[in-house]
């Protein structure tokens, strides 16, 4: 599906991934509406950001209302659904939340996207759903492992959005992307958390274990493979990971952003930081050899492209003063 001129929603889209997918989108000649979170500030996210804002359609509101998403699809022809919530840590001690969003959320999506006859749907996954590495590189049919309430209400969403494909032809696919990073990111997450701690001064970066392994994909690429996704028609009724088919652990990459930023602070580990055994993600190392033979995507950045780029994005004073790097972001 050529996306030039198609009528596109994007859900979740004042967050970090999909804020650089309405850009993307924008400038493959999409007409993109793009769907922030409610609230009374009248605050649009990282949408706020972007170039091209004039160029896009922004409309407040709730996946979890069921109403308002029958009203915000109709007339789309695809719909990316970014729109959840992504925090582990906050996962546990906020699961009912999570049950909301991410379940209820992608239900009201679906059902809206069926009844408005949209053409195509790209769901989001995350790779968290397969959990530590039972083989690697880990590709679409390696067991689910649900080892946190964030991991299982995706599972969950994944399940709701493929039984639309099977009961009721919904064109429909699921993207997983691995554990992408870049300018924009939340604070929560490890490279944010590295980068700003490093570049707001501190002499001694507070981190979780260091031993995990991730396939750390630059936001570009990610945005790449969602669009790439969007394109084939080859790609309805399948999960499919996006991801760079490499891993590096989180210890290797401390080194890295100290080496782009000439740091040479010293590593504490936070107990808070470190999640419960049974419940930590030691290895995930993506194969993404599906999303080549479906839609030819290829990953176009480095570790080491990617990074260089995300620590300047962060090192910008307008930037970091965005975060609290002395503040734990669950």
């Amino acid at each position: 599906m050529d996306l030039q001129n198609k009528q596109i929603l994007v859900t979740g889209a004042d967050g970090f991934i999909g804020s650089h997918l309405v850009e993307a989108l924008v400038a493959e000649g999409a007409n993109v509406k793009a769907l922030s979170q409610y609230n009374s500030f009248n605050h649009w996210g990282w949408l706020e950001d972007i170039d091209g804002l004039a160029d896009i359609e922004v409309i407040s509101g709730d996946v979890r209302d069921p109403h308002f998403c029958k009203t915000i699809t109709r007339k789309m022809d695809v719909i990316f659904h970014l729109a959840a919530l992504i925090a582990i840590p906050y996962s546990y001690v906020a699961p009912d939340s999570y049950l909301d969003t991410n379940i209820k959320g992608t239900l009201n999506i679906c059902q809206a996207a069926l009844e408005n006859n949209c053409k195509r749907l790209i769901h989001t996954s995350t790779s968290e759903v397969y959990g530590t590495a039972r083989y690697v590189p880990i590709d679409e049919t390696h067991p689910k492992q649900p080892q946190s309430p964030y991991s299982a209400s995706k599972i969950a969403a994944d399940a709701l959005a493929m039984s639309y494909y099977n009961a009721f032809e919904l064109p429909l696919t699921i993207a997983r992307p691995f554990n992408t990073y870049g300018p924009r990111q939340s604070a929560r997450a490890v490279i944010p958390t590295i980068i700003t701690q490093i570049a707001s001064g501190a002499e001694k970066i507070k981190l979780g274990d260091l031993q995990p392994t991730r396939d750390f994909n630059f936001v570009t690429d990610t945005c790449n493979g969602f669009i790439a996704l969007a394109k084939s028609d080859d790609a309805l009724g399948k999960e499919v990971n996006i991801s760079s088919n490499s891993e590096i652990s989180i210890r290797d990459t401390l080194e890295l952003i100290k080496k782009i930023m000439n740091s040479d602070v010293e590593f504490i580990e936070e107990k808070q930081r470190v999640r419960p055994e049974n419940s930590e993600v030691f290895r995930l190392f993506g194969d993404n050899s599906l999303i080549k033979k479906l839609s030819g995507f290829k990953s176009l950045f480095s570790i080491e492209e990617g990074l260089k780029i995300t620590c300047e994005w962060f090192s910008n004073p307008l930037n970091l003063k965005k975060y609290k790097a002395n503040l734990y972001n669950v």
